[in-house]
């Protein structure tokens, strides 16, 4: 351990515009989630480890190589959450929520992985999540993807990011499709990259993915799940596809995008961007009609999505800097006093305010100036002994002298 005191490697601080932006992208969250009736869920930054192997899969590299995992106290193995979507599905089974279905939950937060560092990957990140819970329909497909687009839209993101969508099928056609797949790259097993020969025994359709130059000569000629379609899993694909362009949400069909685990479905969709260098998706999802089940839970259609907060924010324009609309300038000890009942009832009259607290007038007159302020709210012992504060137009250095009752109407 280093004597130094300093930040974990893959954690950050954030102040200043780097904060600003953070609060942008949760704000415009917050925002359109009501709009699409999402409620909040709130569930702990820790659960059992078996809750992430079992939902994320023992041989992906999230359980066997990036989790934060440990022992507490009382010899339980305990995990830091890597993502949101096992937590709320545990949380669905063990509060009985079934009662309540379909719900519409939304999250955002810290998790955690322990993976190397680089441009918008962090050890410790944050994520937006957004769940469908229970409805086992295609027009839930495609209330969460509008909602996907609408808030990269609502943040500004229109022309950087496109839509990639895909289909998984139905139990029986992915079946089939992977079958098809293993024969297709066991033919070819000394072509593949070591890491495809390993997923091919594990999870074949990870190879569909490989960014490994080898393997993508072989995933070009592999088979299509198209060809392997049952009619109830085209007829799904068709009829999210068509929400969508009802919807007026632009897609792109990627036959590559897949998901190893047994238990997705159906839809699958990520929103990439080429304006962050290898880092590309900055919102996916899809359907995972069996992940209940595989936590010990009953039967559940669910579909979700999550974002990466650092990722989008490192995509938005610089927010304008946060300014206060008064700095109130007290001068004298009967001013400092009064000082505090004046901010309060600007505060709770809902204008944003600060007071100077050091100096002269010109050095305290020169602080409000440089937070921003759009008045100076002046006291001294003239006003103080009419009841008034003289109100100072910074941009304009206009004053005027206003009843301290009347401030909070004067100056909104």
């Amino acid at each position: 351990m280093s004597s130094k005191i300093q930040a974990v490697r893959g954690t950050q601080d954030m102040v200043g515009e780097d904060a600003a932006r953070f609060d942008v992208v949760v704000e415009t969250f917050t925002r359109v989630r009501r709009l699409y009736g999402f409620r909040p869920v709130q569930v702990p930054v820790f659960e059992f480890t078996g809750v992430f192997a079992r939902s994320l899969g023992e041989t992906t590299d999230v359980v066997s190589k990036e989790m934060y995992t440990f022992e507490d106290r009382g010899g339980e193995s305990l995990t830091l959450r890597p993502e949101f979507t096992a937590g709320i599905a545990r949380a669905y089974i063990s509060n009985g929520w079934q009662q309540h279905a379909p719900m519409k939950l939304s999250a955002w937060g810290p998790a955690f992985r322990y993976e190397r560092p680089q441009k918008g990957r962090f050890r410790q990140f944050h994520q937006l999540d957004a769940e469908i819970l229970g409805s086992g329909e295609p027009a839930a497909d495609v209330e969460i993807i509008a909602f996907a687009q609408h808030l990269l839209d609502e943040l500004g993101l229109q022309g950087k990011t496109v839509l990639n969508l895909n289909t998984l099928g139905d139990p029986e056609t992915r079946a089939a499709w992977q079958a098809a797949l293993i024969a297709h790259f066991s033919a070819h097993r000394d072509a593949l990259s070591t890491e495809s020969r390993d997923r091919l025994e594990k999870n074949p359709l990870r190879i569909l993915d490989s960014k490994d130059a080898a393997d993508k000569a072989l995933v070009a000629d592999a088979p299509r799940i198209d060809a392997y379609m049952s009619a109830e899993a085209g007829a799904w694909f068709d009829a999210v596809r068509k929400g969508l362009d009802a919807a007026g949400v632009a897609w792109q069909r990627n036959e590559a995008l897949v998901r190893g685990l047994d238990y997705y479905r159906h839809t699958t969709f990520e929103f990439i961007t080429d304006h962050l260098g290898a880092q590309g998706t900055v919102l996916g999802g899809g359907r995972y009609d069996g992940l209940m089940e595989a936590l010990g839970g009953p039967a559940t259609p669910c579909v979700g999505w999550a974002a990466g907060i650092e990722r989008l924010a490192m995509l938005l324009e610089a927010p304008e800097a946060e300014a206060i609309d008064a700095a109130v300038v007290p001068m004298g000890e009967a001013a400092e006093a009064k000082a505090f009942e004046v901010l309060q009832a600007l505060r709770r009259a809902g204008i944003a305010a600060e007071q100077a607290w050091r100096g002269n007038m010109k050095k305290r007159m020169q602080k409000a100036d440089a937070a921003g302020a759009r008045y100076a709210v002046i006291l001294g012992d003239d006003e103080l002994a009419a009841g008034e504060a003289t109100v100072k137009r910074l941009a304009t250095g206009e004053q005027w002298r206003v009843a301290l009752d009347a401030l909070p109407e004067a100056l909104r």
